[in-house]
Parts: structure tokens; C-alpha cells; sequence
């Protein structure tokens, strides 16, 4: 099975770590976050990966070579300019049916082989797998209607629905990519819609962490430690 992995940014928000080092190559405790995607992806089966690369490359490519390492076949899609989240894609020349896109920087336990299953199942287009995400106000929040005072919140805990960051494609998903053109992924999923793709999203009881900002950094490497068993099953 294949998975594309996009590792290409700058991960400007996780700075000054990222400013002269890749993202996907920031260790969580003693491995790059990448290894462990990689590790994660191999034990569910996805031993065919192309990495989509641009921001300082060359580490990328020297670290993980073709693959061997970690007994997987690993290719190279190079960018020469800036193509977003989903742009990327349409320098791939192959692509299997149906497989997974992801970022390469997504610490999470999800079971890639259910997801990949819930969407060839499903005869889905394209599935987005989906997190619920509980974000807290650390502030009075103040419930209005117009001027009038309703109600006073102090410090709720609102709770959306949020992409992970993984996605899986059907293969016909990338027609609507215009080559050499920068597409973000939120503006792909939304020319799908448009277009009559049978889009879905997955859940489970998995864990998910974003690690764009230096404190959600320390708080993956925490977590990651404490339950390392649950990410490198």
C-alpha cells in the first residue's frame, strides 16, 4: 500500500527549532517526528512511500535515503517553488488507486490500516480522518444578546471536529490539482465537494497531537514518552 507524505514546509510557527533544520527531522525524545510516521505507517502496511519535498531537502533525503533502514522502498518528489499543502501532488507521475496523504509531521496513534479500510470500503473519493479536538478558553467568556447580558462563562471548554492532517485519496482526486499551481488541502477537499465526490470523514479512539507551536512541541515529547508503546506499536 502507498502513502504520500508531504515534507516539505518550513514550520515557521515551531521557530527557532525549524530554522535551520526540517520539521519532519525535529526529534519527539529520541526519534525524528518523521521516523515514527514512517515506523507507524510500515507496521500497518504502507511499505511504499513517496516523500514530497522542498525546505532543506537534502537532510530529508540524506537521513532516510531510499528506505533501507527501515526495510521500506522510499522515493523523492522535489518542488522547486512553494505549492501548498495539496499542490505537491500533481508532480507525482504514479499513484495506486486509493492511498494515504498525510503531513510528515503528525504524532498521533491512529490505526492507518482501519482508515485505509473505511475508505476503500465505503467506495469513498476521498476520507479525511477527524479528530475531536477540545480547545479551553483561559478567559471569562461573555454570552451577549446585541448589548444585554446573557451569561458568564469563565474558562469553557469548547470541543470541534478537526482534520488530522491524514487524508486518504482516490487516485481520480488528483485530476482536480492544476500542476505547477499552489493548492492548499482545505481548498482541494472543497473543490471535490463541489465537483460530486463521495467525501467522508473517520473517527476512532485514537490521540492526536498538533506540534505547529514550541509549547505544543514540549507537550508531544511529554506525551510521547509517557505512552511511547501506543505510538510505535
Amino acid at each position: 500500500m502507498q502513502a504520500i507524505i508531504l515534507a516539505g514546509g518550513k514550520g515557521t510557527r515551531l521557530r527557532p527549532f525549524t530554522t535551520n533544520f526540517p520539521k519532519p527531522l525535529v526529534p519527539i525524545d529520541d526519534l525524528p517526528i518523521l521516523e515514527i510516521v514512517l515506523r507507524q505507517l510500515k507496521h500497518y502496511g504502507f511499505t511504499d512511500v513517496v516523500l514530497a519535498v522542498n525546505h532543506l531537502a537534502e537532510l530529508i533525503m540524506a537521513f532516510f535515503r531510499n528506505g533501507e533502514k527501515l526495510r521500506m522502498k522510499i522515493s523523492y518528489s522535489m518542488e522547486d517553488q512553494v505549492l501548498g499543502t495539496a499542490g505537491p501532488l500533481a508532480l507525482i507521475d504514479h499513484f495506486e488507486d486509493d492511498f494515504i496523504v498525510m503531513n510528515g509531521d503528525t504524532l498521533t496513534t491512529i490505526n492507518y490500516k482501519q482508515l485505509f479500510d473505511f475508505h476503500v470500503n465505503n467506495d469513498n473519493d476521498l476520507t479525511i480522518a477527524m479528530f475531536k479536538k477540545q480547545v479551553k478558553i483561559d478567559l471569562g467568556v461573555l454570552e451577549v444578546d446585541g448589548d444585554k447580558f446573557v451569561n458568564y462563562v469563565e474558562k469553557p471548554t469548547f470541543c470541534y471536529n478537526v482534520s488530522t492532517g491524514i487524508y486518504v485519496f482516490n487516485k481520480t482526486i488528483v485530476n482536480l490539482i492544476e500542476k505547477n499551481k499552489k493548492l492548499d488541502m482545505p481548498e482541494l477537499v472543497l473543490r471535490a465537494q463541489h465537483a460530486g465526490k463521495k467525501i467522508k470523514c473517520f473517527t476512532g479512539d485514537y490521540s492526536w497531537l498538533d506540534i505547529g507551536r514550541p509549547d505544543d512541541y514540549d507537550e508531544a515529547i511529554r506525551v510521547f514518552k509517557e505512552q511511547r508503546g501506543a505510538f510505535l506499536p
